[in-house]
């Protein structure tokens, strides 16, 4: 039986975090992921998605300009827009695989399967480690509908050769979001049908309502309220039934796709084998990302949903269980001050508290509120979606919370993340003098 220091289970972004810190040690490490190497956001999620949208961000700004200077008409050729994305989801497995064997980390293709407390079993041959990382990111939320495989996940849309003229998204947050707004300006109809109240529930109601007039112009049809019960498939065409508040409603599609949320991937590692317990299809972990019925077992990413499921987050994982697995627990996650954004066009973005939580904590809360569309940041690209919420401790002159829609604000976000994480007071953002006129020469008038 082969013995390593750690034994990590997935390549994505924590993986491979947790991996090097640990091997940079001069312990050993091994590797394990079933699927190509690299994990979600290299080959499935952040990256080709951010690709993908830079075809309908062009198509988008030309539109938005039509009339203010810029003729002619801009479309996607949506095969070649893939083989875009190709160049750059293609070369990572052979690189990473590179990069582990030229750091001297062991690494197995196959599906891992606990065989005991600190065994892990790969393709029946066993490799014990003197700690476990647990780093498999997410998977689609099962369904539970009858027809529920006839839904794509957001893997196979962005590797569509064609994409189809009639597109339902089954769920209304980040993934049908993005990839509606992809679709709609490649020139396929899309359909959201959502089983909340109102879509990216995770973002502050006000700036969703302002982006909703985005999807309108798109002529993106939002149902809200709409619970799918199930998917048929007659030919090549699918029925999507859903419960509506008005009654049952069928839906004609050439392309159904699951966005209705992910879970941590977990369901495959055999884990009573390895006496770590789940609760509610989640790992019990303790506040150092340790399982707390296997204490050679650490968690992080997505599959310890610790903190909110994005990249930066796993990484973030990645360093503190790998500190703690060498060091012994002294790390704690800080989760404080990071940014979340919805790449819909235009984006929205939000970090801190809710204007709700906020309230809760901060009894003398400033709140400032307003659509921005007449200001230059919005005026010069002909965007007509532009709008802020900035929260403010009325006590300590401390943000707490902003939330943006519009230009920039995927990246004027990160700004309010830095203020957060470090205390700073609206005071200090207001009299930083930035580059004008850009995004960020807005913020003081936010503040």
């Amino acid at each position: 039986m082969d013995a390593y220091d750690l034994v990590v289970i997935g390549t994505g972004t924590a993986a491979q975090v947790a991996a090097a810190r640990v091997r940079s040690a001069g312990r050993s490490v091994a590797v394990i992921d079933h699927r190509p190497f690299g994990g979600t956001c290299a080959l499935r999620g952040c990256d080709p998605k951010k690709v993908l949208l830079s075809g309908a961000e062009a198509v988008d700004w030309a539109r938005r300009m039509r009339g203010r200077g810029v003729t002619g008409e801009l479309r996607i050729k949506w095969d070649e827009l893939i083989a875009f994305k190709r160049t750059f989801t293609d070369p990572v497995p052979r690189k990473l695989e590179e990069s582990f064997a030229k750091q001297d980390i062991a690494a197995f293709h196959g599906m891992a399967r606990f065989s005991g407390p600190d065994t892990i079993t790969v393709d029946g041959r066993a490799l014990r480690g003197r700690h476990i990382l647990i780093a498999t990111g997410a998977r689609p939320v099962p369904l539970g509908l009858p027809g529920a495989e006839h839904a794509i996940a957001n893997d196979a849309f962005m590797e569509l050769e064609h994409l189809p003229g009639r597109i339902v998204m089954v769920g209304g947050g980040y993934i049908a979001t993005e990839f509606s707004h992809i679709a709609t300006r490649a020139g396929a109809n899309v359909t959201v049908l959502q089983r909340e109240a109102r879509m990216l529930p995770q973002f502050d109601p006000d700036l969703v309502g302002w982006l909703m007039e985005a999807f309108r112009a798109l002529g993106i049809d939002v149902r809200t309220g709409s619970a799918v019960t199930a998917i048929e498939r007659t030919g090549q065409e699918f029925r999507v039934h859903a419960r509506t508040p008005q009654g049952t409603t069928t839906y004609s599609a050439d392309l159904v796709v699951h966005a209705a949320g992910r879970v941590p991937d977990i369901a495959e590692l055999d884990l009573a084998a390895g006496k770590v317990d789940p609760e509610n299809g989640r790992l019990r972990l303790n506040e150092y990302l340790q399982s707390v019925s296997n204490p050679i077992v650490y968690a992080a990413g997505d599959a310890a949903a610790k903190g909110p499921p994005l990249t930066p987050v796993s990484g973030h994982d990645g360093e503190v269980a790998a500190a703690n697995i060498l060091e012994g627990n002294r790390h704690r996650p800080d989760y404080r001050g990071v940014p979340s954004v919805a790449f819909a066009l235009p984006p929205i973005a939000a970090v801190g508290l809710s204007e709700a939580d906020a309230r809760r904590q901060a009894p003398k809360l400033r709140v400032n509120c307003a659509k921005a569309a007449d200001w230059f940041t919005a005026r010069r690209v002909g965007e007509s979606v532009y709008g802020y919420k900035t929260l403010v401790d009325g006590e300590s002159g401390r943000i707490v919370g902003a939330h943006l829609v519009g230009p920039h604000a995927d990246e004027v976000i990160n700004l309010f993340g830095l203020a957060i994480r470090h205390d700073l007071t609206a005071d200090d953002l207001k009299t930083t003098i930035f580059a004008y006129p850009t995004g960020a020469s807005d913020i003081r008038h936010m503040l």
